[in-house]
């Protein structure tokens, strides 16, 4: 849904770009919305022992043979028909096939190795975060990463709690504080707490008018609670500052008809 969203620690702001790119606070509505990232990121810095891992990981595929069980079962699956459509077929053309099935392989591969590292470097930032918070050297923005973190973990009552920390100890630029906002509306809407979740998304929006993610999240929660009057609204104002916005889009669309439907439209 609209639904399936800065920091100077060198460690955790690692682990948070991570976040941000593989994991965007959205509308559970959603397929790929505009807007979907809670702030900018620097890339992804890749462990050293990736080349050894990939190198690995490549060798295994290239030793596979015809029938071999392969490693990677969503690779597999694609690339299944791939081996059975050029048996029969001229060397040139079998050629061609096995290439594809190669790059399927080497793509569901590199999926996999890319989603241990992801979780290695989340794993390592929660650990150092929640030694800060422990010990009780974490400032606002520490208690913001490790609740994002969380979030992406599914654990959101922890991340709630830290989320909460970090709202009411702010020492940050209150633009940034919407994203808190954001994040902490995500983590309540996930917990069915949907009326606690629309005051956050409201609040995001007020404090950074152009927040398309909270506006799209706003009219998710508002859907949840069929209240599609509101929703279209929040909607709407998405729509006000990304007009290409699919998520909004569609999902207005819907509301639209819902209230053309009940005559209250």
């Amino acid at each position: 849904m609209a639904t399936r969203p800065v920091f100077r620690p060198a460690t955790t702001t690692t682990a948070l770009a991570v976040f941000r790119k593989a994991w965007p606070v959205t509308c559970s509505n959603s397929a790929q919305p505009q807007q979907q990232t809670i702030a900018s990121s620097p890339e992804l810095v890749v462990a050293s022992s990736t080349p050894a891992s990939a190198a690995t990981t490549l060798a295994v595929v290239l030793s596979l043979g015809a029938g071999a069980i392969l490693p990677f079962p969503a690779a597999a699956a694609l690339a299944q028909p791939l081996a059975d459509l050029s048996e029969g077929l001229e060397t040139p053309v079998q050629l061609i096939y096995l290439a594809a099935l190669l790059g399927f392989l080497v793509v569901g591969a590199f999926l996999v190795v890319r989603q241990v590292l992801i979780r290695r470097e989340l794993e390592e930032a929660a650990k150092v975060l929640g030694e800060r918070v422990r010990t009780g050297e974490a400032t606002s923005e520490d208690s913001f990463e490790l609740g994002v973190i969380l979030l992406r973990k599914k654990l959101f009552t922890q991340a709630t709690k830290n989320l909460e920390k970090a709202k009411k100890g702010w020492q940050g630029e209150e633009e940034e504080l919407a994203q808190v906002h954001n994040a902490l509306g995500y983590a309540y809407f996930n917990m069915e707490r949907v009326d606690s979740a629309v005051e956050e998304y409201k609040a995001a929006v007020a404090l950074q008018p152009g927040y398309v993610t909270a506006w799209n999240n706003l009219g998710d929660a508002y859907e949840r609670l069929k209240e599609y009057g509101p929703a279209l609204d929040a909607y709407r104002e998405a729509l006000s500052y990304a007009p290409d916005n699919k998520v909004a889009q569609s999902r207005a669309d819907f509301c639209k008809t819902r209230l053309e439907r009940t005559g209250k439209l």
